[in-house]
């Protein structure tokens, strides 16, 4: 045997020689043969050669695959996730079967970050033509090439002037990226400005105009998304001031913004803006911020005199009040006359109807939120103002070349000069003698570019007494006098600072006095409470669509609290009898609240024109030794960019620890809990054009868990209702809008009670309003309001009782079970404006229900309840002011 190997070589010399004898015996054969004559026409014709045609013919016909369907790839959202944002290319094989359908997909030089995955699932989408051999289809593979362009940016805005926010034209908007390439545009005649196809990245806005202070900020714009800033100029300060002709007058005003509920959105659900010229135009005002507020949406009309603030169909009780973050125990002096913040001191106003931010608590109704103005710095300022209700002065400026910016006011009624006696010449039967004062005061100071620290101090004080010549016929007794003094003061300390482009720290501090006393002959309620309050805030942004803000707000309040009352009846309890001759408890409590409140909420903006927040807050109060743990969400998405269309929705639960008095160990309970009530909103925001805008908003309240004098925590309620709103935003000329409100609000004190109508149910309320300005300094403006009459309990008759000596009425069951007439008036208000070469001089005439019609307020009885009459609202009411600004 050979080895393996030999004999392989063996085969191949053998295989080798059988060739080369091959060759041999073929070579002169084909040595002898002579090249071919290439073929001609006549051996063509003569059919002796094939013809090109048939040639061609004879060879297969193949044609590729052709694409009849390709919707393309899509930039991968895995990439801009992780931050790449640069174009890309992939190639993918695809294999194409006989009916065009894409069968298998192959990437041939994958590069991650989502792009294979894109590009293979956009090539298993296309459709083709299927590739033929002699016309019949085959299977073929074929190469095709997606490329991929990241999605560009779009930033745009508006430039509008810093007073009424009227636009500018002409500006000059310059756009600087990170590698120092500019685009530039300017404003159009409504002051708007878009610049397409910007790279994702940071750019630097500069805003300029002739006349006014420029304006630069930095904006991060992601692919593909849109982002819209509004930039406000304000003259610029070195101007020299000039005498305006008459008809230019007042065209120039310091601004206040009121946000209204909800939502600093992106937090609340809904928002709302009211400008500083709405708030000093609105007629049956008096030019006042806070009560502004009662025109919008969702918000009723107060009893006449009262004060209050009624929101959504909640009790006044229920709705709490901030001044930059710090609670205020009222915001209305007494009548409702006017707020305890002067207009001139207010920078802005967040009111929040319902389903407000986790950064508020202890409270189940609406949140007001004042801003104090910053002090303006670059000179001096005063005004002074007069009317028929109160004086009041303001000053601010620099506080030397310290860096220290103040801000001065105080203000005096001086009503009960005229007041009273106008009360009696109606037939009111009483006198009155209201007198009440307000100061504010502010010292600011930049620390640094991105911190400031301020120093505020502010109170109010509310003396009243009223004079009864002669008891009523229902109450013989009550006759005399009645003292009421209600004061509050606060001093405050807030720090301010941005950390960095993703860090803000906020904090503030406050302490004060409250004071409430009530004497009527014996009886009297005396409150003295010292209140410490903190608030802390950090937001920190974790990604570019994520923020999370985490807080604290504590208060700790001690108190001293008398009271010598007769004791709250029960509801369905029968009358105890005249309040004079009742039986009175008295108490004497020296003791404390202690109500830490801690929550966190996360700013979430996912896709484009989307925004979802939750939130979660937990507070513990002291008097009733319970947590409160309260979950909430909101949610906005814009569904189309132009006209802007967003849609709305919110939904969370709200905790309202116990008032004092009814934890007292006297007149309360113990062992009560906090009320509560869950809260849902849906909405619709629609914006016709820069002035134009509308929306409607739907809420619902299911109430448990509230306390009920004598029984504890057994109360349910039920409020529901919607608010529409259709506004025209001041231009040059006009602003105005329509507001109604369609609600329910019902109670049942315990279970097994009926479910009734609570005393702040009103169904309706429409309020129309408007302004002009005619032109040389003068502007006429008018408000209608027409709402549903306030509830009531009338009395079924009346009783004698032996032991008094006196008819008791017996009231009907349940209560609130009848309604007053329908509310309507109509308010004037006309100005006139002077601008002077040192200052501007201002007149007004507002007149409340000018058509004088007697708008019912409540009804009383005689003797033993067998007659009713009629009380009636204010009449026709002139408020004449003069207004000094330099």
């Amino acid at each position: 045997m050979r080895p393996p190997r030999l004999r392989w070589l063996f085969r191949s010399f053998v295989r080798l020689g059988a060739l080369l004898a091959v060759l041999a015996v073929a070579a002169p054969a084909f040595a002898q043969t002579a090249p071919p004559t290439p073929p001609n026409a006549l051996d063509q014709a003569a059919g002796r050669m094939p013809s090109p045609e048939a040639s061609a013919a004879a060879a297969p016909v193949i044609t590729m695959p052709v694409p009849k369907k390709n919707e393309g790839a899509a930039y991968p959202k895995q990439a801009l996730d992780e931050g790449y944002a640069e174009p890309a290319e992939v190639s993918v094989t695809v294999t194409v079967s006989t009916t065009g359908a894409v069968t298998d997909a192959v990437v041939d030089n994958p590069i991650g970050h989502g792009f294979d995955e894109a590009a293979v699932a956009a090539a298993r989408a296309m459709e083709f033509d299927p590739a033929t051999r002699n016309g019949k289809p085959v299977a073929a593979r074929t190469r095709i090439a997606f490329k991929f362009v990241p999605p560009l940016a779009v930033l745009e805005g508006h430039v509008l002037r810093d007073v009424a926010d009227r636009p500018i034209p002409g500006a000059t908007v310059t756009l600087r990226d990170a590698a120092g390439q500019e685009h530039s545009t300017t404003t159009d005649a409504e002051g708007h400005w878009r610049i397409d196809g910007l790279r994702a990245g940071r750019y630097h806005i500069r805003v300029a105009a002739e006349g006014r202070t420029p304006h630069e900020a930095d904006e991060d714009v992601a692919p593909g998304e849109s982002e819209n800033a509004i930039d406000r100029l304000s003259p610029l300060q070195a101007v020299t001031p000039v005498a305006l002709p008459a008809g230019d007058a007042g065209t120039e005003e310091p601004v206040v913004e009121v946000d209204v509920r909800g939502q600093k959105p992106p937090r609340e659900v809904v928002k709302r803006t009211l400008e500083q010229r709405e708030i000093n135009r609105i007629p049956g005002t008096g030019g006042d911020a806070l009560k502004s507020l009662q025109n919008l949406p969702g918000v009723a009309r107060p009893p006449a005199l009262s004060g209050l603030l009624i929101v959504r169909g909640a009790a006044p009780q229920d709705s709490v009040y901030f001044v930059d973050g710090t609670p205020i125990p009222i915001v209305y002096h007494f009548g409702g006359l006017y707020a305890v913040l002067p207009t001139e001191m207010i920078d802005k106003i967040d009111f929040y109807p319902g389903n407000f931010s986790t950064q508020y608590g202890r409270a189940m109704g609406a949140v007001v939120d004042v801003g104090l103005i910053d002090p303006k710095s670059d000179k001096y300022h005063a005004l002074a103002e007069v009317n028929l209700i109160d004086a009041r002065v303001v000053a601010q400026g620099p506080i030397l070349d310290t860096g220290w910016h103040f801000a001065v006011a105080g203000r005096r009624s001086y009503v009960d000069t005229w007041l009273g006696p106008v009360l009696i010449a109606a037939g009111a039967g009483v006198s009155v003698a209201p007198v009440y004062y307000d100061f504010q005061a502010v010292a600011e100071k930049s620390l640094s570019k991105h911190s400031s620290l301020r120093f505020a101090a502010f109170g109010s004080d509310d003396q009243l007494a009223i004079l009864l010549p002669s008891g009523s016929s229902s109450n013989p007794g009550l006759a005399g006098s009645l003292s009421t003094h209600t004061g509050f003061w606060r001093g405050q300390v807030r720090y301010v600072d941005k950390l960095g482009d993703q860090t803000e720290f906020r904090v503030v501090g406050a302490f004060g006095q409250d004071i409430v006393d009530l004497a009527f002959g014996g009886l009297g309620f005396h409150l003295v409470d010292y209140p410490v309050s903190s608030r802390a805030e950090l937001s920190q942004k974790l990604a570019r669509n994520l923020t999370v803000n985490i807080g604290y707000d504590g208060e700790y309040t001690p108190y001293t609290l008398s009271a010598v009352l007769p004791p709250l009846p029960r509801p369905g309890q029968p009358p105890p009898g005249p309040f004079l001759t009742q039986q009175p408890l008295s108490t004497h409590t020296n003791s404390y609240l202690f109500r830490p409140g801690f929550y966190t909420e996360w700013e979430a903006t996912p896709w484009h024109g989307g925004r979802f927040v939750p939130g979660l807050r937990l507070d513990y109060a002291q008097d009733t030794g319970a947590w409160d743990f309260d979950p909430r969400v909101t949610f906005r998405q814009d569904v189309i960019d132009s006209p802007r269309t967003t849609i709305k929705a919110g939904a969370g639960l709200f905790s309202q620890p116990p008032q004092p008095q009814e934890t007292n160990a006297v007149f309360g309970m113990q062992g009560l809990t906090s009320n509560r009530a869950y809260q849902y909103d849906v909405g619709v925001e629609y914006e016709f054009n820069a002035h134009v805008d509308a929306s409607i908003d739907g809420f619902y309240k299911q109430l448990d868990h509230l306390v009920t004098q004598g029984y504890g925590n057994t109360g349910t309620g039920l409020i529901y209702g919607m608010e529409t709103l259709l506004r025209y935003k001041p231009d040059e000329h006009f602003f105005g809008w329509i507001a109604y409100t369609l609600s329910r609000s019902l109670r049942r004190d315990a279970p097994g009670m009926p479910l009734e109508l609570s005393l702040y149910d009103e169904t309706h309320v429409l309020t129309v309003l408007g302004s002009y300005r005619l032109g040389r300094g003068w502007e006429l403006g008018a408000r209608f309001r027409l709402t549903s009459g306030y509830m009531y309990t009338p009395d079924q008759y009346g009783f004698y009782d032996e032991n008094v000596g006196q008819y008791l009425p017996l009231q009907q069951y349940p209560a609130n079970s009848s309604r007053l007439p329908l509310f309507h008036a109509l308010d004037i208000r006309v100005d006139k404006t002077w601008r002077l070469p040192w200052g501007t001089l201002s007149a007004y005439l507002d007149i409340t229900n000018i058509y004088n019609n007697g708008n019912v307020d409540g009804i009383s009885y005689d003797f033993n309840s067998t007659h009713t009459a009629y009380t009636n609202d204010l009449p026709i009411l002139p408020s004449l002011g003069l207004r000094l600004d330099l």
